[in-house]
């Protein structure tokens, strides 16, 4: 098969292979286009927690970006970890550069076994000024909060941040309930005209390990193929949850999620 359309992912890079870009690439190729990246870290960590982090020079980000879509030019763009001010600010001047509409962020914070990925700097730079030049943003429950300033325990809060981040200059604005203590998973889309509730099974599992990269990727790879926010949304949540459904048993901490679950192999390859 011929993939569908491109996507730029800009992100770190997770050497256990579950979430960053590593979970990025399995996304959108499991879901049939074309991945293309810029790395933004790379991390020694497995399913237990993350060991170090090394940066990349804000300006060899650039780089990676401008000169991959200098050559092929992508539908969607997909960012996740971005951890100095530096370098928020470089792929600031390349999304000026490249022009392309539609872009998700997944302000990654912090990482599931608890280690802190992005500095206070960062953050104040992504809610003054990235927020306002993307599409879509997607925050967990944590770090809507953290945006957002207020606390939540609820669906009804996870609209009030949301209403606070659109006041901020979010475009729209996806949150995250897997945090929440609740039976059902209510993700909640919005932005100045409407507020969409995707109601979905909640799975109890301990490998979640990438959901929140894996989730952004299959919407931007969604809108890379000409799919509205919307359904880009419904789309991904669904990829999403059987992907956790699927149930991997892969390490000792907070294992990955099934990125092949969208996959039927041709009879050859069995």
């Amino acid at each position: 098969m011929k993939p569908n359309s491109k996507v730029l992912i800009i992100a770190g890079s997770d050497s256990s292979g579950g979430a960053g870009i590593q979970a990025d690439i399995k996304t959108v190729t499991s879901l049939g286009s074309y991945a293309m990246t810029a790395i933004t870290a790379v991390t020694s960590q497995n399913t237990t927690g993350v060991k170090s982090i090394v940066s990349i020079k804000p300006k060899e980000i650039s780089s990676q970006i401008e000169f991959s879509c200098k050559d092929i030019r992508p539908n969607s763009v997909k960012i996740g970890m971005l951890h100095s001010k530096q370098v928020i600010q470089a792929v600031i001047k390349s999304l000026n550069y490249i022009k392309i509409n539609k872009v998700v962020l997944d302000p990654v914070m912090v990482a599931k076994g608890g280690a802190k990925l992005i500095n206070d700097t960062a953050i104040i730079l992504i809610k003054n000024k990235l927020m306002k030049k993307i599409l879509l943003i997607t925050p967990n429950v944590p770090e809507a909060e953290i945006l957002s300033g207020i606390k939540i325990k609820s669906p009804q809060d996870m609209i009030k941040a949301g209403k606070i981040l659109i006041r901020k200059g979010a475009k729209n604005v996806l949150i995250k309930g897997g945090h929440l203590k609740s039976k059902q998973m209510n993700d909640i889309l919005l932005n100045k005209k409407y507020i969409k509730v995707f109601k979905s099974k909640k799975y109890r599992s301990t490998n979640t390990h990438g959901t929140g990269c894996t989730l952004s990727s299959a919407i931007a790879t969604y809108l890379s193929c000409g799919k509205d926010l919307i359904k880009s949304c419904e789309l991904g949540i669904k990829y999403v949850n059987d992907a956790i459904k699927s149930n991997l048993n892969l390490g000792k901490g907070n294992g990955p999620i099934n990125h092949l679950n969208s996959i039927n192999l041709n009879k050859k390859f069995r």
